[in-house]
């Protein structure tokens, strides 16, 4: 990671720790860079944004900046990440950019840079745009007939709703399905989606007003959605995040089942089909590890990578892989991805539960999760506590008493300021011990925020 850009952008409270003035300059490299490689010819990058307030402030940021460096900046507006990163690879555009936090809240936003191929963009690139903002350094601007243009490009986001309806093998009619939209870019696709196939559909989560996205809903706060599962008697929920690149699922019962749970229900299915290949499922360390146990109890091969999903779809490619993810549902159908899409989950979910013509509750059956406990800790000097001594000292203690049926993780947030804590074991008093212990040693190194 980058001084700016971290595993999934450049994030932070919105005018605060990520300016206008800086997306400009993100518009302004990204415009002359891709120009240049163009060799003057004009460079096209295609933006998208999710519904917070501040979006639109930086989207006209960005297009100003891509286009006074002579390049085209085709605007999706409220739209996905995951349409941006197939609009950059179907539509061979330069690159992408999706404005959005995420699952963060409203305050904060973030500049997601989507290379060539519809993947996260490379560290390279993203060096040389750091380099630039930190720097006095002037770009050539673009003069006369050479100047770029907006270019209103909804009609990308509608090739990309198609090209969702095309992928399932069956219909969905007769099913009763909930979706939570966060109040983000899930709302102006995703209903459209299931209805299309069939679906019988409920919705919660689709008022976006500026500052209500992922605000006590969506894939972070699923309990409005389990109300409503429950409530109407649906067959499922789908919740989806603010740029809706997660999917986080409520069974017919009630229970949440998370991106383990999905790559568990899944995982088979594919298998069976002959699209999961050799090389078994890749899940990342924050994943419980009960679902590599599960998953190899039935002849599936699971990888465990870093945490984020960049890092999943990269050993995805080198495994040649077909099927991976998070805990957290950013899940990624390579055949049909390069990155974690949470509307194309829910709707390869729903089709394993029509083909399997078996409710999510039995799909999951066979995932035993070990008990876990996990916190995050909020700290004025991050750096300072996970290097403090009695921290390392109290992780190392509990590392071993966990092992050799269970684990402790300690690791910091590549999209927050936090520390993450994970234990799991088969003891979950021991667990919450672990947690607990840590945790205070923390905030003594590193003082409480």
């Amino acid at each position: 990671m980058g001084k700016y850009f971290g595993t999934d952008g450049f994030r932070g409270r919105a005018n605060e720790t990520l300016s206008a003035e800086q997306a400009f300059r993100i518009g302004r490299y990204l415009g002359y860079y891709f120009t240049r490689k163009r060799e003057g010819e004009r460079a096209r990058i295609v933006v998208g944004k999710d519904t917070r307030r501040s979006s639109y402030m930086f989207e006209y940021a960005l297009a100003a900046g891509i286009t006074c460096s002579g390049a085209d900046a085709y605007l999706l507006h409220v739209t996905t990440t995951p349409s941006v990163s197939y609009a950059v690879r179907t539509e061979r555009f330069d690159c992408g950019v999706m404005i959005s936090a995420s699952h963060n809240p409203y305050e904060d936003n973030g500049v997601k840079v989507i290379g060539a191929n519809g993947e996260k963009a490379d560290d390279a690139l993203l060096d040389r745009v750091e380099t630039y903002l930190d720097g006095d350094g002037t770009l050539p601007r673009a003069v006369g007939e050479k100047i770029g243009r907006t270019v209103d490009y909804v009609s990308g986001r509608n090739r990309y709703m198609a090209y969702l309806l095309s992928l399932p093998v069956c219909s969905f009619r007769g099913y009763r399905v909930g979706l939570d939209c966060a109040n983000g870019s899930a709302w102006t696709i995703s209903k459209s989606v299931f209805d299309a196939l069939g679906a019988q559909t409920y919705v919660v989560g689709a008022e976006p007003n500026g500052i209500n996205v992922n605000a006590a809903c969506g894939s972070t706060h699923p309990e409005r959605l389990r109300e409503l599962v429950l409530r109407e008697r649906l067959d499922v929920g789908f919740a989806f995040d603010g740029d809706a690149d997660r999917c986080i699922c409520i069974d017919e019962r009630g229970r949440t089942v998370d991106g383990d749970g999905i790559l568990y229900a899944c995982a088979s299915y594919l298998r069976d089909h002959g699209e999961l290949g050799e090389a078994g499922v890749v899940a990342t360390v924050m994943s419980n590890y009960g679902l590599a146990l599960s998953l190899r109890r039935s002849g599936i091969d699971c990888t465990l990578t870093k945490v984020g999903d960049r890092f999943v779809y990269e050993e995805m490619v080198r495994r040649n892989a077909m099927l991976g993810g998070e805990q957290s549902g950013h899940v990624i159908f390579r055949k049909y991805a390069t990155t974690g899409d949470g509307i194309l989950t829910a709707v390869k979910t729903l089709e394993v539960m029509a083909e399997r013509k078996s409710p999510l509750s039995l799909l999951t059956e066979g995932l035993k999760l070990l008990p876990h406990e996990q916190r995050n800790v909020r700290l004025r000097d991050r750096a300072a506590a996970l290097a403090d001594d009695r921290v390392l000292r109290t992780v190392s203690e509990w590392e071993k008493k966990l092992a050799p049926n269970g684990r402790f993780l300690m690791r910091k947030s590549g999209t927050e300021p936090l520390v993450r804590l994970l234990a799991e074991g088969e003891d979950e008093a021991a667990c919450r011990a672990a947690i607990e212990e840590v945790e205070r040693a923390l905030l003594i190194a590193g003082g409480e925020v």
